[in-house]
Parts: structure tokens; sequence; C-alpha cells
């Protein structure tokens, strides 16, 4: 096929005939594509699908990680191995688009892929490669790791994100209405478009932010001359940079407040983020207001189909049936990657996302008595998995990986699970009666993998962050800490309140409800299912995107 002049390979719905370029670090599309970490991969995926439901005209931009992300495997005592395989993909299309950029003062060739809407249902995606012969080992390795450790890596990569993804635009003649990041990392790209269009107010007609981060800690910042010097600034005199965003002498680059500057328009990704990014960034001159627009999941990917149609039709034994079925087909997975045998009957806990401190990913462990007696209870039993990538540096995160795996070696009813990616993610929201999210209230922009798991007929037990305050109706459709001033609270009070609560729930209500009264168990998990089936599905997010924030 033909890639100039690029058109959405398909009839476009006019309500959303305006045209939109989309830029993300990663997309979890599906399986086998493996250019993604975690949430804001899961995120856009989602939104890809959506958009091509809707017959949506945007076109994607993102980077073919030769590696991916990692490949999570074992060492010999079971602890994690960080292991980096070259990925191969005969489902691509090679586009014959072949540009030069500028990093560090030095051309690089950038090659451009093509994942065709009609391979998984997914919006256009064109992905940038420097791996290609033409370019020295050094401009090669950019587009090898997703997050690269390395901090001159790291700022090249989004380079090539951001001007690269601008150029390929241009080299497409897709002429968009409208550029949208989502999150900061391709925000170089207002540099090139500066010079293209003429001046900042022109860029910002053009441009709209999602931000994810809710803590100004977590935005990526870099030192100015370094970017400088790696010509993220695509020729710009220095003195021209500090005027254009706003930065005083040699303060760091702050990639998400340069954002927030040069757009005309943001969004949070919950309504509690919405007031938290609101907040966080109200000191700064210069920038944008910011919306919220919740994040979501795409049914149509996550959902057991079945499961909604037994629960429709109120067939409650095939709907028991059907979800003990899920269990017991996910617990083959556990059973193979740990040697441990789940019962399909016991009320069975995961917690499984990216590792990070802010999440608590061994926040119940803490109270080890307790959690013995949990794990021991003769007539209430309990089985409990754990899963999720820890960032492959982030050392604090991999011990409590690690200390998770080597807890379980005590317990038959315990389990870690390594290659947390879409396929497992899928099977483990299905095989959880709870699917626990504790993170410290608000760190958590928004999280969705509670939706996939209400979608596979799982109950959410989480604090009150990100979009549970827009879902629980605690003990209706899950179950909820109650909220507490977090503020006045210093981080181990925090903790120890949570835990407290956690623990009294999962005692007082969860496992009375599961093992004496099925009918009311069985109604908890429908009324989560039908919660989230229209009000988080992507289809609604993507719909609010372009009635809110391309508008």
């Amino acid at each position: 096929m033909s890639f100039s002049n690029f058109r959405v390979p398909y009839s476009i719905d006019e309500r959303y005939s305006k045209k939109i370029a989309y830029f993300s670090m990663e997309f979890a599309v599906h399986q086998p594509l493996k250019i993604y970490s975690g949430g804001l991969g899961f995120l856009a995926g989602s939104h890809l699908r959506a958009a091509y439901d809707l017959r949506q005209n945007m076109i994607a931009v993102g980077i073919l990680w030769k590696y991916g992300y990692y490949d999570q495997a074992r060492n010999q005592d079971q602890t994690l191995q960080v292991q980096w395989n070259e990925k191969l993909y005969s489902f691509l299309e090679d586009t014959g688009i072949k540009f030069q950029i500028l990093i560090h003062d030095a051309p690089v060739w950038v090659k451009v892929w093509y994942l065709n809407p009609e391979t998984f249902q997914s919006a256009p995606l064109f992905l940038l490669s420097t791996d290609v012969p033409e370019n020295d080992y050094v401009s090669q390795t950019i587009t090898h790791r997703l997050y690269d450790a390395n901090v001159a890596t790291k700022v090249a990569q989004f380079i090539l994100l951001g001007i690269g993804g601008a150029k390929l635009i241009d080299e497409l003649g897709f002429n968009p209405d409208l550029y949208h990041l989502n999150e900061a990392h391709g925000v170089s790209s207002v540099f090139y478009l500066y010079k293209k269009f003429g001046s900042k107010e022109e860029v910002r007609k053009r441009l709209v932010f999602t931000t994810h981060t809710p803590e100004e800690a977590g935005n990526e910042k870099h030192d100015l001359q370094l970017c400088y010097k790696m010509t993220y600034f695509n020729g710009l005199p220095l003195d021209e940079v500090r005027t254009l965003c706003g930065i005083q002498g040699d303060e760091p680059f702050n990639h998400s407040l340069v954002a927030l500057r040069f757009a005309h328009l943001a969004n949070g990704v919950s309504q509690l983020h919405g007031e938290v990014a609101r907040h966080m960034w109200s000191k700064y001159q210069g920038i944008c207001p910011i919306i919220a627009i919740t994040n979501a999941q795409s049914w149509r990917y996550w959902a057991d189909k079945q499961l909604y149609r037994f629960s429709d039709e109120g067939a409650d034994d095939r709907f028991d049936d059907r979800k003990r079925h899920l269990k017991k087909r996910a617990f083959e997975l556990v059973a193979d990657q740990t040697g441990k045998w789940f019962n399909p009957d016991a009320l069975t806990i995961v917690w499984a996302r990216r590792f990070a401190g802010y999440k608590r990913a061994e926040l119940l462990t803490r109270d080890l008595r307790r959690f013995e007696a949990m794990m021991n209870h003769p007539k209430h039993p309990v089985q409990f998995i754990w899963a999720g990538k820890p960032y492959p540096v982030d050392y604090p995160a991999i011990s409590d990986f690690n200390n998770l795996v080597h807890l379980s070696k005590q317990y038959k009813n315990m389990a870690v699970c390594i290659g947390y990616e879409l396929t497992v993610s899928k099977r483990l929201k299905q095989a959880a009666d709870i699917w626990l999210n504790n993170p410290r209230v608000p760190r958590e922009a928004s999280g969705t993998s509670g939706m996939t798991a209400a979608m596979n007929g799982a109950v959410n037990l989480s604090t009150n962050d990100g979009w549970i305050p827009e879902f629980i109706n605690s003990g209706n459709n899950g179950f909820v800490v109650p909220p507490a001033d977090y503020t006045n609270m210093n981080v181990h009070d925090q903790d120890e309140y949570d835990l407290e609560q956690l623990y009294q729930i999962l005692e007082q209500q969860i496992l009375p409800l599961y093992y004496e009264q099925k009918d009311t168990w069985r109604q908890i998990i429908k009324n989560g299912m039908n919660d989230v089936r229209f009000q988080f599905d992507a289809s609604r997010m993507a719909h609010e995107y372009y009635e809110k924030l391309y508008a």
C-alpha cells in the first residue's frame, strides 16, 4: 500500500472526522507485539482498539523496541531474572519510509514500520526504529530497550518519539488537526512544530496533552545542557528555548511542565487525578487548563463474554460454573510456573501489576501473624497470587518481588508468577475472586487493572485512589478502604491504617460473604461487571477525548 498522503484505511464516522496524531512511548495492542511495560501501554492499546471500533480519524506513533521492556525469567532459586531477547514481528509491514533526524548533532536514520488496523483491530500504528545498518551501533541502541536506564539513551528515545514522530507525520502527508501527546515523552515534538509553524501560538492551537503522573517528582526532568547537547531542541538556541519554555537559567528541563505550557488543553486520567494535577501545577505560570477524562479499557478485548451472557440470562448455575472453569484454567498456568496446584473453590486473591514502591505489593505480608492466620484458616481457606514486572533497575521493587518469592516457599497456597504481559494479565484476572489494589493515596493517577478484572468476574478490594472513587460502592460492587485524612499522616501511619482496614474488610466482610452467602457474593460480582461494562469501556473514553479534549 502507499504511505504518501496517508489516510486512515477505513470509513470514518463523521462525529470523529478531526484528524489526530497520537504519540505514546508504549502500546499494549496485543500479546505478540511486546512494546509495552505496564499501565500506560495497556491504556494506549485499549485507546487504539476503541478508535478502531468507533471509526475515528486517528493514527498513532510509537517506537519498535528490539528487546521490548524485558523478558521476566527466574534465577535458579526462583528469584527474578531480567533477560533481553530480540523480538521478531512478521506481521509488521515495511513502509519503505526512511529519513534522518539529528541526535547529539549527528544524523541518525529512522526506519518506519506499520501495524495494519486489520491485524489486531486497532487504529493505524506507525513504529520508529533506529536499528538499521546505516546507523552506528550506539545509534542503533536507541530503540533497543524501552525506558533505557542510561540517561543519554533515554533522552535520545524522547527525541526520536517527538521530533522523529512529528517528522514522520509530515513524511506521511497526514496533516493532523491535533497532535496528542500521551504522557510527556514526546514533547520534543514541540520544537519541530515550532520551526514548522513559526510561533508558539500556532503550536499551541494544535497540541493537547495527557498527564498520567500525580506527583511532581515522578515527572521526568533532565539537565538542560545535556538536552541541548543531545539536539533535543531541534537546533534552537538555548536562550530561545528558555524564553519559549519559561526556564530560568539552568533549571532542569521538566518535560511535563513544558508540555503543559505548549498545549492549549491537557487532561488527567481520573476525576481525582484531575483535581490533584490542577493543584500540583497551579504554582507554575503559563500552563494550560487541565480537565479530567477517566481512563478505561477495551471491553471487546478483555471481557469474558460468556460470564456476561450467563449474568444477563440470570443463569446462576452456569455463571458459577463458568467462573470456576476460568479459575481452574488459570490455575494450570500458575501450576506450570510454580508447581502450586490451587483449588478452584477457594477464595483467590490476586495482586498483579507493575511492582513499584507506592503500589505496596507486599503490604498484607507486613503483619506476618495475621497473614499466617489468613493463609491457614481452617474454615475459610485463602489462596494468594502475585505477579508483575518491576522496572529492571528498581532494586527495592525487585527486592519486594524476590522476598515474596521466598515467602511463597512456605505456603502451598501462595504463588508468585512471572511474564506479566497481556495474556497472563487476563488469565490472572479470570483466576481472581478478589483483585487487590492498595496504592498509597493519592499516588495512583488512575489504575485500570481493576476494570478488566471486574470484566472477568473479579471483585475489587482497593484503597480509594485513581478511578476507584468513581466506581466502588463499598459492599455493593466491590470493597474500598474507608478514606482517611492522609495529608496529616506520615507514610508509616498511612501504611498501618490501610493494612488494618484491608484485614478488617477481608476477615469481617469478604471471607464470610464468599463462603456463607454465595447468592450475595454472586450479586456483588455481577454488580461490578455491570458497572464497568459501559462507564469504564474504552469506547466511552475515546468518545470523550473527541468531545472534550479534541473539540
